[in-house]
């Protein structure tokens, strides 16, 4: 008898411990069917958190939560009072992970001033908190450029505004800034300021006493410069499998990578077929459908995490692909977290997920609409002019959409 309830006690036991291993991979007992039936876990979290989560419409709780769901297709969404609104589908499978992140961002941005003398002209300094400033005011001694380093306005003691170039060591030369360009280099310590008539070689970290014309020589620096700039681009790509770096090389036109390195943005070269480099696939990976049949000039990213690929449509920017690329990249810009991009519609401007869903309209109010810049603690830099009756010119403003 007593060996018979110790048989009994180990059976028991044993079906425990399988139960619950089941149960932690996601198995469930059906009661209807009399199966134990595998689910998929859906980890969903958001910022801000305490957002409402739907699933097929129907309300489920609130993030951070983790959802055991039969396999089968799911519309997910995020929604949260006074924000905008995260939708995604997915596509859940038995014993599998899938987690999702939204980011939801405020419909009514706030609004600091950066600068309160009026601003001609902003140049913004690629993926950095530098923008460069034109401001003239009839003043000998502050009219000229400057750089407006907007994180440094967090630390008060740092003045985030400083002279460059004063305007009257161009007196021989008639500056009209709507013809004014700069040409930066890596590293954006230095420019070339071009004008109508000569370029000239400008620091970017102290204010330039003198000037140092670079017309006869300005092509040989430019493509001193391009050489850096491969050469940095390259260094990013080592880091990438062997097999994509090469791809990458060959056929990607590469306009940004994310600030963490692990994705880029790029335009094909060449319609071809991109190979799987991870084999397998990875498991409980972006559940987004994604696209290895590239197309000669659409866009894409691509996760080398993940070996992911997606298309990224941005048919409204068409008319700046060819015409002018630098133009071209500084009106789509990764968003600090590297999971996102931000991308200026010239009458809106839009964030949608790396893989090219979710995409929402963060602001849509006034702004010159030929200057753009995201800050590293992610809001929004921009031009506005809220009172151009009064104001002749605009000014620097962040605006809060964090």
């Amino acid at each position: 008898m007593k060996y018979l309830y110790r048989v009994l006690v180990f059976f028991g036991f044993l079906i425990l411990v399988l139960y619950i291993i089941g149960y932690s991979r996601g198995y469930r007992l059906n009661l209807q069917k009399k199966t134990l039936t595998p689910t998929g876990i859906l980890s969903i979290s958001s910022f801000p958190k305490a957002a409402k989560v739907y699933i097929n419409g129907k309300l489920k709780g609130i993030t951070d939560i983790n959802l055991n769901l039969d396999p089968g297709e799911y519309t997910v969404e995020i929604k949260k009072e006074g924000y905008t609104s995260w939708q995604k589908k997915i596509k859940l499978k038995g014993e599998f992970v899938v987690s999702l992140e939204a980011l939801l961002f405020p419909l009514n941005p706030s609004f600091s001033p950066l600068t309160n003398l009026g601003v001609k002209k902003a140049f913004p300094l690629d993926q950095t908190d530098k923008v460069l400033l034109y401001i003239e005011k009839n003043d000998q001694e502050k009219d000229g450029f400057y750089i407006l380093d907007v994180g440094k306005r967090q630390i008060s003691f740092f003045e985030p505004l400083k002279l460059i170039l004063k305007k009257s060591l161009l007196s021989s030369e008639e500056i009209d800034i709507k013809e004014v360009s700069f040409d930066f280099s890596p590293d954006f310590k230095e420019a070339i300021l071009n004008l109508k008539e000569n370029s000239y070689l400008i620091s970017l970290d102290h204010e330039n006493q003198s000037l140092f014309d670079v017309s006869n020589s300005k092509q040989t620096l430019i493509e001193a410069w391009e050489k850096e700039k491969e050469k940095n681009t390259q260094k990013i790509l080592e880091t990438f499998k062997k097999d994509l770096a090469k791809i990458a090389t060959d056929s990607f036109h590469i306009i940004s990578f994310s600030p963490d390195k692990t994705k880029v943005l790029y335009q094909a070269k060449k319609s071809f077929t991109l190979p799987q480099i991870i084999k397998p696939p990875l498991p409980s990976s972006n559940p987004t459908q994604e696209e290895r049949t590239l197309k000669k000039d659409h866009f894409y990213v691509y996760d080398k995490k993940e070996d992911k690929n997606y298309r990224i449509d941005l048919i409204n920017l068409t008319e700046l692909i060819f015409e002018n690329n630098k133009k071209f990249q500084n009106n789509i810009m990764w968003y600090p977290d590297s999971k996102h991009l931000i991308f200026n519609e010239k009458r809106k401007i839009s964030v949608f997920d790396y893989d090219g869903e979710n995409k929402q309209v963060v602001y849509s109010g006034p702004y010159e609409k030929d200057f753009f810049l995201i800050s590293s603690t992610g809001n929004l830099i921009l031009l506005i002019n809220f009172n151009p009756e009064i104001n002749l010119q605009p000014d620097i403003y962040e605006v809060g959409i964090k």
